[in-house]
């Protein structure tokens, strides 16, 4: 399994200093990504128990894996934001950081006297960052919500299963993912511009439904350039306008076939032993395809299930250059060569939880091996590293919060 990378270069984002207020998934998905890019990432957690995803499963001697999955490289500060001191600190934090990110519902970080007027007199410079279901403004602005529901309001659960049966849960955190990655390219877009064109501070209001709204590759135009003529709804196993496209039985389990165009249809037919196929005036194009899938999807399973194995018969159509891929579960992609030598997949060695697989950075140097972010932080782990490098203040001082409970922290990570 892969292990850490030697640290020989300079991040592109060393030296940017990051308060992260985030939890759940998307926010810290994209606080985890500028770590890993070289920032320095001070998670503030809310004393005394610190973020609620440290109690998530998997646990192990009271540690979360999920929770190390999502924290990465970065540091602790436990503190008590409700009492006037512990906000105090948080503030003086912010006068000094390039980027905060947020993603508690709208009027959060208002009621805890942080919000985007307050953050922007103390630092004109500064980057804020929210990330919501909904964003920070429209009818739907206030309303609590989660990737799923971002998913049905935008149109793309409707879209998943089969026909005339209830749409299923996807099972993976899609939305959450891909809003934390294109929150972290607009952070990088405004430090760019910041830096470039002297643009000073911005917020940005990051929402999950644009970006699964975004999600819908063909369905949004089909309906409205057709002026509701065609009406996108879940296809099941088949692509919703490429045949023959879509997953299919095969002697060991499914295989997905993406045949783009004519071209790759040929390469289909050749690799199924098929040629006879190539001038069928059944098969002659796509929309001709789309109306005999039927017929297509019987050929196809038939076939596959007639090969030896399922790598015999992937191993016949990469020999053709189809797009195909085999149906890996979890933990077939955990062991995958291709994912490990990549570090697709990483290894996380931690004194409680052992050797664990997570998904390892989505950035890396070609030639370069990438560099692995440090195990998560204990709670309150960095409480008097913080506060001394970036505040000045004295070990006794940091230890007379500690005793009057405005910071916090686990026995482990006080010692």
């Amino acid at each position: 399994m892969s292990g850490a990378a030697p640290q020989t270069q300079r991040q592109p984002l060393s030296g940017i200093v990051v308060i992260d207020f985030t939890q759940f998934i998307a926010g810290p998905v994209c606080t985890r990504a500028m770590a890993e890019l070289g920032a320095e990432v001070i998670k503030v957690e809310l004393a005394p128990d610190g973020d609620m995803m440290r109690k998530q499963p998997f646990l192990r001697n009271g540690r979360s894996a999920y929770f190390a999955q999502q924290n990465l490289g970065k540091q602790s500060l436990c503190v008590d934001l409700r009492a006037p001191q512990g906000l105090a600190l948080a503030k003086r934090l912010i006068a000094k950081a390039d980027v905060v990110v947020e993603n508690f519902s709208p009027g959060v970080m208002a009621r805890l006297g942080l919000d985007w007027p307050t953050v922007h007199a103390l630092n004109s410079d500064l980057i804020m960052c929210s990330l919501s279901a909904f964003g920070q403004s429209g009818p739907l602005a206030n309303q609590p919500g989660f990737d799923y529901i971002a998913q049905a309001y935008t149109g793309i659960t409707s879209m998943i299963g089969n026909p005339g049966q209830s749409p299923p849960l996807t099972g993976m955190a899609i939305g959450d993912v891909g809003t934390g990655i294109t929150a972290l390219a607009m952070i990088n877009a405004a430090l760019f511009g910041r830096a470039r064109n002297k643009d000073g501070g911005r917020w940005l209001d990051i929402a999950l439904i644009d970006f699964y709204f975004h999600g819908h590759g063909v369905a949004v135009q089909l309906s409205s350039a057709s002026r509701g003529e065609i009406k996108p709804s879940r296809n099941g196993n088949r692509h919703i306008s490429i045949s023959p496209g879509g997953i299919f039985a095969s002697r060991e389990g499914y295989v997905v076939l993406m045949p783009v165009g004519d071209d790759m249809w040929k390469r289909l037919a050749r690799a199924i032993e098929r040629s006879d196929l190539i001038d069928d005036p059944r098969f002659i194009d796509n929309a001709a395809r789309m109306k005999h899938f039927d017929l297509l999807e019987t050929l196809i399973t038939d076939w596959l299930k007639a090969q030896p194995s399922d790598a015999a018969a992937l191993k016949r159509l990469q020999a053709e250059r189809v797009p195909c891929a085999p149906v890996l579960t979890v933990e077939d992609a955990i062991r995958h060569p291709h994912l490990v030598e990549r570090f697709t997949v990483r290894d996380v060695e931690d004194s409680e939880l052992g050797v664990f697989q997570v998904p390892g950075p989505l950035h890396r140097l070609t030639g370069e091996p990438p560099i692995l972010a440090a195990n998560p932080p204990r709670l309150g782990e960095h409480n008097g590293a913080i506060l001394e490098r970036h505040l000045g203040m004295s070990g006794a001082e940091v230890a007379a919060l500690a005793a009057s409970g405005i910071l916090a922290s686990a026995p482990e990570a006080s010692r």
